[in-house]
């Protein structure tokens, strides 16, 4: 078959190797360069290695509980079952995780985790070292690498995805295709703070759903606890509260604990909705304490996080950082089946652009790795096989609202300070719906403009805008459509400060 996988994180690559391997042509397409995205900032690690006393049983109870009952058990069962395999094929293709003395490795434990049970590379280098030894394989085989194309759409044709429209710098260029696999990531660039990269845009999710593939649980964003309050956004891994460092307050007091027995490694949620109360409540950033480690463990374990935040004039192993939330996982996406395969025919969604069931409500700490490599491989074990009659469900969460009389002019900033405080951390009904008709009058008033295929061929931040906007109001009516909440969907009757 010919295959083209658009992506080139964990997923995409995962996805590519095992292609070549089974005897397909294989094209990888990546917005950037080769093994540019989220991958290379993973610092935390991979889930799947058990050690004493943990089980796979107690992984994928971990993974359910963490999902908040809207996991999908089948998905999870397929994740903890291959997870040691894809974690062998990893260190076989020559991620050097990190050991100890007698050779054995290392295994770190993070929030919701019960058990030490996460491999990690380089201390806080885990996506980079993964990144880097997925792009060696790759660049040792006949695939086929096209840099720096920008997707536009998918090309369907009969009922059936027949291949992608892309952007280059030397023009548009259409790619056939017998098979898409879709790894294009997320779409932190929703919002206004983000630890995604920049081109974060939810371009796959977009695409398929301009062809006509289901999508479901965009009301699921993940933010993350502890990014660093100073400077451009930079993740401070939850590995280092899996060390023992503490969340505090003005007063230095343990204030997690008001809201969860586990305190700083309760679920994600749980975590950044008590940060975000604390710091607005005290009128300041609550801190990161991290100085009972000393500053040769934070250095050794987490030199990037030292290196970084030292940069920024902090001492960590003297004085707690300032931390604060941002958008960083997108639970939700492309509905697919245990192996990848979505409602349209030939489109396959591997990784973060997919929603395989795993999550449910809210990711588990370091799954997201672990699910990229599981499902990249599934997918291609399955190319060329007759297309199940339903290989994920199709989903409607149409809201019936005007747009708004006035909102002023669309500009991506605005649109991200939009999602940022209407369809964030802490949403309400009003909140959300002042959202969704401000998304469609910018919509509306943008006309033709809105569809990426209109714009001009040089315009890639004209196309990413597009695609924002598309998906903005796709997740707006997602987090509308579920009325209670659940997991990283919170709704209450009243928002965090001022709008």
């Amino acid at each position: 078959m010919n295959v083209v996988v658009v992506g080139s994180g964990i997923a995409g690559l995962t996805a590519a190797l095992h292609a070549h391997e089974s005897g397909h042509a294989v094209t990888v397409v990546t917005k950037g360069a080769l093994g540019d995205g989220c991958t290379g900032f993973a610092q935390g690690g991979v889930a799947g290695v058990y050690g004493p006393h943990d089980s796979r049983d107690q992984h994928a109870e971990d993974t359910l509980v963490a999902g908040a009952g809207l996991s999908d058990d089948a998905a999870v069962d397929v994740l903890v079952a291959d997870g040691a395999a894809r974690i062998a094929e990893l260190i076989a293709r020559g991620v050097a995780f990190d050991r100890s003395p007698d050779g054995e490795l290392l295994l770190g434990r993070e929030a919701a985790h019960s058990h030490a049970r996460i491999v990690h590379a380089g201390g806080d280098a885990t996506g980079a070292a993964i990144s880097a030894a997925l792009v060696a394989a790759v660049r040792r085989t006949t695939i086929t690498v096209v840099e720096h194309a920008f997707l536009t759409d998918l090309v369907v044709g009969s009922g059936a995805t027949q291949g992608i429209r892309i952007l280059r710098p030397d023009g548009p260029r259409t790619l056939e295709a017998d098979a898409v696999i879709l790894a294009t990531g997320g779409a932190g660039h929703l919002y206004a703070h983000t630890t995604n990269p920049l081109g974060a845009t939810g371009d796959g999710i977009a695409a398929a759903l301009r062809a006509g593939a289901a999508v479901a649980d965009l009301e699921f964003v993940q933010f993350h606890p502890t990014i660093l309050g100073a400077g451009p956004a930079f993740l401070v891994s939850e590995a280092v509260r899996g060390e023992g460092a503490t969340l505090i307050d003005d007063e230095g007091r343990r204030f997690v604990f008001d809201t969860h027995p586990d305190g700083e490694l309760a679920p994600r949620d749980v975590v950044s909705r008590a940060i975000a109360r604390q710091a607005a409540a005290q009128g300041s950033p609550v801190r990161l304490d991290a100085t009972l480690l000393g500053a040769e463990t934070l250095a050794h374990r987490f030199p990037t996080i030292d290196r970084i935040t030292r940069e920024r004039g902090f001492d960590w192993s003297r004085e707690p950082i300032p931390v604060t939330p941002a958008a960083h996982y997108l639970m939700g996406g492309i509905a697919t089946d245990l192996d990848g395969r979505s409602s349209l025919p030939g489109l396959f969604a591997v990784g973060e652009v997919a929603r395989t069931g795993v999550h449910g409500a809210n990711r588990l700490a370091s799954n997201s790795l672990l699910e990229g490599a599981v499902f990249g491989a599934r997918a291609a074990a399955v190319l060329g096989a007759p297309w199940p009659r339903r290989a994920a469900p199709p989903v409607s969460q149409a809201v019936d609202l005007e747009p708004a009389a006035s909102a002023g002019s669309f500009t991506r900033a605005a649109l991200q300070r939009l999602m940022w405080d209407e369809v964030g951390l802490i949403r309400t009904d009003d909140g959300l719906r002042h959202a969704l008709s401000t998304i469609r009058a910018w919509s509306a008033a943008a006309g033709p403009e809105a569809d990426p295929s209109t714009v001009g061929p040089g315009a890639v931040d004209e196309r990413e805008d597009a695609n924002l906007l598309l998906l903005a109001e796709a997740t707006a009516c997602a987090a509308l459509a579920r009325t209670a909440s659940v997991g990283a969907h919170f709704r209450e009757h009243s928002l965090i400060g001022a709008r």
